[in-house]
């Protein structure tokens, strides 16, 4: 067994994965080497022939490249829920976003950062989309490639980001407002799975079993998920 294992994540799980690194350790597993990126760039760089022992994706681009054989479809595992949110800088005015018609004046009024990759990035495309300010949003809007919206609201560039709430919580120098209204909204499934052709199958299944464990519910909570 090597003594680091090789993780793909999304970015989403990044501070919880990073939290949690640490205690996997302590407890004897092996050293954690990750790397994170949008699920469509690393279901990219997998089908590109990436290797890696264990990936944690969103459930729909986790059961992709398990029927393609990539991801041992038996060893999948649902971890976490998550919400796309609004954060602001610190300091700012927090603006209302409780309601469908709040949220789109808010909208409207501010200069905006989203991502084009990602979870969050096509369901805000898709959301402004069905509220008919697409075009208006755009024009002003801050639209990264992928990475943490947040960044954009620290350098003055946005005055609202746009992002799963655990990738906003990442950022400092912001503040989270809340999540955009619910029914506006699916949550996001954040999955893990073991890569058929990892050379370390048994650890790859022992942190597996970790980060589906009760244990880590408080680090996945404090980094703005839900288990």
């Amino acid at each position: 067994m090597s003594d680091a294992i090789r993780v793909l994540s999304t970015l989403a799980l990044k501070g919880a994965v990073h939290g949690l690194a640490g205690q996997y350790q302590a407890a004897g597993g092996a050293h954690i080497d990750a790397d994170f990126a949008p699920t469509l760039a690393l279901l990219d760089r997998l089908r590109a022939g990436e290797a890696a022992d264990v990936v944690i994706l969103t459930r729909e681009g986790l059961d992709e490249v398990a029927r393609e054989g990539r991801v041992a479809a038996e060893s999948c595992v649902d971890l976490a829920r998550s919400w796309v949110g609004i954060a602001v800088k610190a300091g700012a005015a927090h603006p209302d976003i409780a309601t469908e018609a709040a949220l789109r004046e808010t909208l409207l009024g501010a200069r905006v950062a989203y991502s084009r990759l990602g979870a969050s990035g096509i369901l805000f495309a898709n959301l402004i989309e069905r509220l008919g300010i697409a075009a208006d949003i755009n024009t002003r809007a801050v639209i990264i490639p992928q990475g943490f919206t947040a960044e954009r609201l620290v350098t003055g560039e946005a005055d609202l980001a746009v992002q799963q709430i655990s990738e906003l919580k990442q950022v400092g120098g912001i503040e989270v407002v809340g999540p955009i209204p619910r029914e506006l909204q699916t949550a996001a499934v954040f999955s893990a799975g073991r890569m058929a052709a990892s050379p370390n199958a048994g650890e790859a299944e022992r942190l597996l079993r970790f980060l589906a464990s009760p244990d880590v519910a408080p680090a996945l909570r404090e980094s703005g998920l839900e288990p």
